[in-house]
C-alpha cells in the first residue's frame, strides 16, 4: 500500500489493531487463553465499578438530598454494617454467577469449534442475561433496604425504594453496554462466516435507542419530579433546601445522560466505524479485507453483508484474472464495456510464432521436458506481445497466433506487430537457442468478434491477414532471422518502426492466388 497516514487514521492499522472498535478488546486473532483472561478482568471491573458508582449515588440521594425526615440523624451501627456487608455478598453472588453463565454459554470456544445457531443466539443473548442478574441483585437489595427503613424509620420507606429502584434502572443500563462491550471479540467469533439470527433484529436500533432515551431522560426527570412530590408532602421544606434537591439531581440528570448517550453511540458507531474503514481500503483496491461481525442488531448484518460482498468481489476478480488468461486482458475489459464483440470489420496486424522441428523435439525429448520447453518458449511470446500492446489470441500446439487492434484499438497496430516480432527474434535466439521458431507478420482488415454457442463463446479474428501471417511464419523457418513481414504492414506502421525493414522478393504464398511483397528486418 502506498497511503502515507499515521496510525489513527490509516484504516488497515485500525481493522489491526482495534478490530472491535477499541484496542482494550485486544486482536481478532488473539488465543483463547487470552480472550479468557482479557474478558474476565474486563468484566469484573466494569461490573464492579458501576455497581459500586450506582450504589453511591442512590446512598447520597437517599441520605443527603432528598427532601423527607432526615436519615442522617437515624443511621444506626447496624446500617454502617449491614450496607457495605450487602454490597460485598451481592457483588461476590454476582461475580461468581456471571462467570459460571459466561463459561457455560461460550464452552464451544474452549472446545475450539464453530458455535452452532442456537449457542450463536446464547452468546448475543448473553448481556442481557448477565444483566438481568444485576436486576435481580438490585431488586433484592430495594426489597431489603426498604423492608429494614419501614420497621426503623417508616416515614423513608417510599424514598429509599423509590431511590433504589431508579438507581437500579441506570446502573444496569450502563452495565448492559459495557458487558455487551466487553463480549465483542465472543460475539465476533460466534458469528464468524454467519450473519446475526434474524430472531433478535426484533430488537434492534430503533427499540434500543428508544430504551436508553428513556432511561438517560425519563428516569431522571421521574427523579425530579419524585423531589417534588416529596417537597409538597414535607410542607416544610427550605427553598435553598429544594434549590439543592434539584441541583443534585440535575447533576446526576446530566451525567447519567451523558453516558448513556455516549455508551450508546459508541456501540452504533463501533460497526460502522470498522464497515467505512473496510470500504476505504476497497476503494485502494485491497480486496483481502474482512471485518469481524460483532454486533447482534442490523449492524451486525451490516458487516455480514460487507464481508458477502467482498466475497463477491474476490470471486469476480478471480474470475476476470482466470478468464484474461484465456482469452487476454482487452478481451474482458471489451466484453465488460461494451457490446463490440458481435462481429465486426476491423483494421488489424497479425503475428503467427511457430516452432521449428517441435515434432522431432517430442520424440528425442522426455514429455516433461517438452512442456517445459514449451512454456519458456510461450512466455516469451507472451511478454512481448503484452508489452507492444496485443494479445495472444490462441495457442494451438506449438504455434501461438497475436493480434495487435483488437479487440482494443492501438494507435499503431502495424508498428506494435513489427516492433513485436524484431524483439521477440532477437529474445527466442538469445533466451531459448535449444528451440527456433518462424514469425510471420501483416496487416489488413479483418472481422473481429465472438463465435461458438451461447452456452460458450471464443473471440477470434477471422479473414486473408490471419491465413498470411501464418503462411509467411512457414517461409520464416528457413529464412536466416526467421522473421517475415508483408510490406502492406510495414507501409501502414509508423516512420520509426517502418525504416527498421527493407522490402524484399514477391512470393505467392500457399492458400493464396495474390502475392505478397516481403519485408525483413534491416
Amino acid at each position: 500500500m502506498t497511503i502515507q497516514r499515521t496510525a489513527q487514521g490509516n484504516p488497515e492499522l485500525v481493522l489491526r489493531r482495534r478490530p472491535f472498535g477499541s484496542w482494550l478488546l485486544g486482536p481478532a486473532d488473539q488465543s483463547t487463553r487470552r480472550l479468557r483472561i482479557r474478558l474476565q478482568i474486563l468484566m469484573t471491573t466494569f461490573s464492579i465499578g458501576t455497581n459500586l458508582i450506582g450504589a453511591l449515588v442512590v446512598f447520597v440521594l437517599a441520605v443527603f438530598v432528598l427532601p423527607g425526615p432526615s436519615l442522617v440523624d437515624q443511621l444506626q451501627l447496624v446500617d454502617a454494617i449491614v450496607i457495605p456487608a450487602y454490597f460485598l455478598v451481592a457483588m461476590t453472588i454476582g461475580c461468581v454467577w456471571s462467570r459460571r453463565l459466561t463459561r457455560r454459554v461460550t464452552r464451544w470456544i474452549e472446545l475450539g469449534r464453530p458455535a452452532t445457531r442456537q449457542e450463536q443466539i446464547a452468546t448475543l443473548q448473553l448481556p442481557l442475561r448477565l444483566t438481568l442478574i444485576e436486576v435481580l441483585l438490585w431488586l433484592v437489595a430495594a426489597v431489603f433496604f426498604t423492608v429494614m427503613t419501614l420497621m426503623l424509620q417508616p416515614a423513608n420507606a417510599l424514598r429509599v425504594a423509590l431511590t433504589v429502584i431508579d438507581g437500579a434502572i441506570i446502573t444496569c443500563s450502563v452495565s448492559y453496554l459495557l458487558t455487551e462491550f466487553a463480549l465483542r471479540p465472543v460475539a465476533a467469533r460466534a458469528l464468524a462466516d454467519s450473519s446475526p439470527p434474524r430472531r433478535l433484529l426484533a430488537a434492534g436500533l430503533k427499540a434500543r435507542t428508544l430504551f436508553f432515551w428513556a432511561v438517560g431522560s425519563a428516569v431522571p426527570v421521574a427523579g425530579l419530579m419524585l423531589a417534588a412530590v416529596l417537597a409538597l408532602i414535607e410542607r416544610d421544606v427550605t427553598t435553598t433546601r429544594m434549590a439543592v434537591v434539584i441541583l443534585a439531581l440535575g447533576i446526576v440528570a446530566l451525567g447519567n445522560g451523558y453516558l448513556l448517550t455516549w455508551l450508546s453511540a459508541k456501540s452504533v458507531v463501533a460497526p460502522v466505524r470498522s464497515v467505512r474503514d473496510a470500504l476505504s481500503l476497497i476503494g485502494e483496491g485491497r480486496l483481502d479485507v474482512t471485518i469481524p461481525v460483532f454486533d447482534g442488531t442490523e449492524l451486525g448484518s451490516l458487516q455480514a453483508g460487507f464481508n458477502r460482498m467482498t466475497d463477491g468481489l474476490r470471486e469476480r476478480e478471480r474470475i476476470r484474472d482466470v478468464f484474461g488468461r484465456y482469452v487476454g486482458p482487452g478481451v474482458v475489459r471489451e466484453a465488460l464495456t461494451s457490446e463490440r464483440l458481435g462481429g465486426e470489420e476491423r483494421f488489424a496486424a497479425v503475428l503467427f510464432v511457430d516452432l521449428v522441428g517441435s515434432t522431432e523435439l517430442a520424440t528425442h525429448l522426455p514429455p516433461t521436458e517438452v512442456v517445459q520447453l514449451l512454456n519458456r518458449f510461450f512466455a516469451i511470446v507472451v511478454a512481448e506481445v503484452d508489452r507492444q500492446g496485443g494479445f495472444v489470441n490462441k495457442f494451438a500446439g506449438d504455434a501461438a497466433l497475436a493480434i495487435f487492434g483488437a479487440p482494443a484499438e492501438l494507435p499503431d497496430p502495424a508498428g506494435s506487430a513489427l516492433a513485436a516480432g524484431r524483439e521477440l527474434a532477437r529474445r527466442l535466439a538469445d533466451e531459448l537457442p535449444e528451440a527456433t521458431a518462424g514469425l510471420g507478420i501483416t496487416a489488413g482488415v479483418v472481422v473481429a468478434g465472438t463465435v461458438g454457442d451461447v452456452r460458450r463463446h471464443e473471440y477470434t479474428v477471422i479473414g486473408d491477414p490471419v491465413n498470411e501471417a501464418a503462411r509467411l511464419s512457414e517461409l520464416a523457418k528457413t529464412a536466416p532471422g526467421r522473421l517475415i513481414a508483408s510490406m502492406a504492414a510495414v507501409e501502414e506502421a509508423a516512420t520509426d518502426e517502418s525504416d527498421q525493414w527493407r522490402q524484399s522478393e514477391l512470393v505467392t504464398v500457399r492458400g493464396r492466388s495474390v502475392p505478397t511483397r516481403l519485408a525483413v528486418p534491416h
